[in-house]
């Protein structure tokens, strides 16, 4: 499956459920995560989105580094149901 088809998947759910999908985007500031998810309670999340299998680079995974070492979630996600299960998470309905 493609990283297009995964993300848009993944954000229609999301949508679905009330959150906020912002496509992310820091000029001047290359690797940053893909999206920003806003859940109804407030609680802030990133994913980066790869194709099936697909592995983040480098300067993607310093960027995810450092929103963790600032307490910011962020994450990697190659398919639809890991992204899906991330929503459910930050929603409180899944562990």
């Amino acid at each position: 499956m493609l990283e297009k088809q995964i993300e848009k998947a993944v954000c229609d759910y999301a949508k679905s459920k009330g959150i906020l999908c912002y496509k992310f985007v820091s000029p001047g500031h290359a690797g940053v995560p893909d999206r920003m998810f806003i859940t109804p309670g407030g609680k802030v999340f990133f994913i980066e989105f790869k194709r099936l299998g697909g592995k983040a680079t480098p300067l993607q995974l310093r960027e995810i580094e450092r929103l963790h070492l600032h307490f910011v979630d962020a994450y990697v996600v190659d398919n639809v149901m890991q992204g899906v299960s991330l929503v459910d998470v930050f929603l409180g309905w899944g562990g």
